[in-house]
């Protein structure tokens, strides 16, 4: 193998309801990947634990996401979709990825500080070492690209800074074992086993906002229900949630100027142009100048007619878990069989007998 063949991985948690901004910043991503990518999609079980170690529900959590990746349009024959503890290997990865980061790499990611709050020293160890598993399930398949939101690119940086310590503290047993690739660096030349993954950011909406405050990432944990669009609701509840939508006492501009300093009506006419794969200036152009009176119900019209079949896809595969189940189990197994090439070669370059 000359090169690292392109292959795409991402992952989303089994944490609540899947909403609009999961749709419109992933999911839907995800979709469009399939198109001349090798794509493998997991449903993240165990980082779950990280925001709450008891669930009650995981396994319709974990059928959810599954659902909606299909319903959405993935077809899980010619990629793969699994939850991640069907996969051994992603931990016996990350074990020695705890190894090969370090304690300052760790500290400096900002989304621990962000979750775990002012009573750090209450906060788990998976939640303070979770980024070096999430480069293991990246890693695991040598994956090169994975989507993101600007929120995880620090994450990535760090799967980056691991591969390379790897790379580079594992050089002469890499080449001894020829399961290396040679890769440039910068431009310092590295005999490689494990890629340096890019990044895949863009998307008409990749941060959408929540409905009650345009601040504010739309989120499964915020305790409103009417601050964000889950997967799951049924066109009564689309409607309801965009008319009791914030929003100020202004018309739309007919210019996407004029959205500044206005977070819930720039968050409305994003949302709105996401659906429709159109500009933001192109939506102003067909509403500037007219009240949120004639927008939202616009609004909702495009919300319903995009989300009602997938949410109606969705009802259908979990109403009869058993074409879910089969899914996962083969995409298990599948993904399994690439995770066991790479780690028997990484315990081969260790050292490990096995």
């Amino acid at each position: 193998m000359s090169e690292f063949k392109k292959l795409v991985f991402s992952g989303v948690q089994p944490t609540g309801n899947l909403h609009l901004g999961n749709y419109l910043g992933a999911i839907r991503r995800f979709v469009a990947l399939q198109e001349g990518n090798d794509c493998i999609y997991c449903v993240v079980d165990m980082h779950a634990l990280t925001a709450q170690l008891v669930h009650e529900d995981m396994p319709s959590q974990t059928r959810s996401i599954a659902a909606a990746f299909i319903a959405a349009g993935i077809d899980p024959e010619k990629h793969i979709v699994f939850n991640q503890s069907a996969v051994p290997q992603h931990a016996e990865l990350a074990w020695i990825f705890n190894c090969v980061a370090r304690i300052g790499w760790m500290n400096r990611m900002t989304q621990f500080k962000d979750k775990a709050g002012k009573d750090r020293e209450q906060a788990s160890l998976g939640l303070y070492a979770y980024p070096s598993l999430m480069a293991a399930d990246i890693l695991v398949y040598r994956a090169t690209h994975v989507p993101v939101g600007e929120d995880q690119k620090q994450h990535l940086e760090l799967a980056r800074d691991i591969a390379m310590k790897f790379n580079l503290d594992y050089a002469e047993h890499i080449r001894k074992s020829g399961y290396g690739i040679d890769i440039t660096v910068g431009d310092e030349p590295v005999h490689a086993y494990f890629p340096m993954v890019e990044p895949l950011i863009g998307g008409p909406a990749p941060r959408v906002m929540s409905l009650r405050d345009g601040t504010k990432k739309m989120s499964k944990s915020d305790p409103s229900d009417l601050s964000r669009i889950n997967l799951m609701d049924d066109e009564e509840a689309i409607s309801k949630k965009i008319r009791k939508a914030k929003t100020d006492p202004d018309g739309l501009p007919s210019e996407v100027d004029g959205l500044q300093g206005r977070p819930e009506a720039d968050n409305l006419v994003a949302i709105y142009a996401a659906l429709a794969d159109k500009s933001k200036a192109e939506v102003l152009a067909d509403f500037g100048g007219q009240q949120f009176s004639v927008f939202k119900p616009a609004l909702v019209d495009l919300a319903i007619h995009v989300l009602a079949p997938i949410t109606g896809e969705m009802r259908r595969l979990m109403d009869d878990t058993s074409h879910i189940d089969a899914i996962l189990r083969k995409g298990g197994e599948r993904a399994r069989a690439r995770a066991e090439v790479t780690m028997s070669q990484v315990r081969d370059v260790i050292g490990f007998l096995y």
